[in-house]
């Protein structure tokens, strides 16, 4: 079957017929209204006794947990989409579950055909429930809603007055995820369980079921049983099936029954005791749980890792428009300039100002990449644009900007950058804070600054000078961050400094040459660059 979820609305949509028709049109057995949807998008066929999802080479696609698929063979609880990736509309592929087939429903009720029903109708009707918790588990792939389905349904096995779930955290203690007890109440205190047992069942990896604390001489003793007078207690690991890792056959034993949580229930009346078919039915429901919390922890993984990268794109977004520059048309020099981050969001960013009839260009890398690197390069830039319209001196403002980095203590983060002044005559001046030397083409000779400065953010006290120069018409200057210069090819070779000025000395594009230098080989840094070549007055 497919169960079709619409924000809060679900429908069960058998598949008794082939090919099982998806799409926009009326006619369709799933009719799509999403006009991402394709009029015929796509259908579902047997073959073999398996079930497959076909793509009808519709325009925008399907997707099967969220990877995009033209033909796929479908496994139980497959996340189906049609064009679009709303999360509030897709369906969920299900294996017969509007009948007890399984193979463990298909065992128990073996175990029961040879049983007086007037004896064992208790136990008939803990199958019937449990074959309803099965349908009512496998339609279901949010982590709470599996936990409650659980815990609920063992304590109407077991007849017990309390349950609880403890999941394993990251640093391998237990953590209290549900708790509710028979009349449905939810519990959030578990001071009044019995630790030493369920500690004793995560040591073990063993079910402890336990009917009658008082006939268990090294139990009636325990000071949480007699406290508490627990007389029944049930607590069962709830063992990893590895579906992460495929159920790898590699694997050791030891892995395959690391633990993912511990079932606990007790209460504080004896059991009449649980049957031999009461026993197998919990222990089933337990094993299917299991598998169930894994998938639905992954799922929880999957959707958690899908928003942070909706926030980064977000954040990508943001970032993109806050260091949008618009180059200054000015009548003495001609201005390009270009930046690719090797991720979502870099640390390098370029500016190029116009203030008093003089041209500012600024050229800063951030220590490090991502997140973090690319607010501290937001704030920098609006630190610098600021004091540059204000007409402060740069040495000022490398000044200002060294002791805002060195007073936050953040760290390994430095910044390197390269601000250069050019005014209309040509006269330069030029600041090189620990950053890539800026090449400069006079009369087709290559010239390389050397005079510099620390880094940003390293020394409170630092002083910074800077260097001057005058360009004549036709001298070009580039600036470079060191994703360019540094850039490796496959065979793990440098673009170097040397490629680096024969480019700019012939006036090539600095981004192509890198690029195929670089051969396919992803970026390991960001690149950017401001070139600038001067017309004269």
């Amino acid at each position: 079957m497919l169960l079709r979820i619409e924000g809060d609305k679900q429908q069960a949509l058998p598949l008794n017929h082939f090919p099982f028709t998806i799409g926009r049109r009326a006619e369709k057995n799933l009719v799509i209204t999403d006009p991402m949807a394709s009029r015929d998008h796509a259908e579902i066929v047997q073959m073999g006794g398996e079930y497959y999802l076909l793509d009808l080479g519709s325009k925008h696609g399907t997707f099967v947990n969220g990877a995009p698929v033209k033909r796929h063979k479908l496994s139980n609880n497959d996340r189906l989409q049609f064009g679009s990736s709303n999360d509030r509309s897709f369906a969920i592929f299900q294996w017969g579950t509007g009948a007890p087939a399984s193979s463990a429903a298909r065992e128990l009720l073996s175990q029961i055909s040879g049983l007086q029903v007037e004896k064992e109708a208790s136990d008939l009707e803990k199958l019937a429930f449990f074959l309803e918790v099965a349908r009512k588990l496998n339609s279901r792939g949010a982590l709470d809603d599996v936990l409650v389905t659980l815990v609920e349904a063992t304590l109407r096995i077991t007849g017990a007055e309390r349950g609880f779930v403890f999941l394993v955290q990251k640093d391998s203690e237990l953590q209290l995820a549900v708790g509710r007890n028979s009349l449905g109440d939810e519990l959030r205190d578990d001071s009044t369980i019995s630790h030493s047992i369920l500690k004793d069942a995560m040591t073990s990896a063993s079910r402890v079921i336990i009917t009658d604390t008082a006939s268990h001489s090294d139990l009636a003793a325990r000071q949480s049983i007699v406290a508490h007078d627990l007389r029944t207690v049930i607590c069962m690991p709830l063992f990893r099936s590895n579906i992460a890792q495929g159920q790898q056959q590699s694997q050791s034993p030891e892995a395959q029954r690391a633990i993912n949580g511990v079932l606990y229930l007790d209460s504080r009346l004896a059991s009449r005791g649980l049957s031999s078919l009461s026993r197998d039915i919990l222990n089933t429901v337990a094993t299917e749980a299991a598998a169930l919390i894994e998938t639905a922890q992954l799922a929880q993984s999957e959707q958690n890792a899908r928003l942070y990268q909706k926030e980064l794109a977000i954040a990508a977004t943001i970032q993109q428009r806050l260091m949008t520059v618009v180059i200054p048309e000015v009548h003495f020099a001609r201005l390009r300039a270009r930046s690719l981050p090797c991720q979502e969001i870099g640390g390098d960013f370029y500016d190029a100002v116009l203030a008093d009839g003089n041209l500012y260009l600024v050229l800063a890398d951030i220590c490090g990449k991502g997140v973090s690197a690319a607010i501290l390069a937001s704030i920098l830039q609006g630190m610098i644009y600021s004091q540059l319209v204000s007409h402060v001196p740069l040495a000022e403002i490398a000044s200002a900007v060294n002791r805002f980095l060195c007073v936050k203590k953040l760290g390994e983060k430095y910044a390197t950058c390269n601000v250069l002044k050019v005014m209309p005559n040509g006269e330069c001046e030029f600041l090189n804070c620990g950053h890539v030397p800026a090449v400069r083409v006079a009369d087709r000779q290559i010239l390389r600054p050397s005079e510099g400065n620390l880094p940003l953010g390293l020394i409170p006290t630092a002083e910074f000078e800077t260097y001057n120069f005058v360009l004549k018409p036709g001298d070009r200057i580039v600036l470079v961050s060191d994703g360019v210069n540094e850039a490796q090819n496959n065979e793990g070779e440098f673009f170097g400094d040397e490629r680096l000025e024969s480019t700019v000395l012939a006036g090539q594009d600095l981004f192509a040459a890198v690029s195929d230098f670089a051969q396919g080989a992803p970026p390991s840094d960001d690149c950017t660059t401001v070139e600038l070549e001067y017309l004269g007055e």
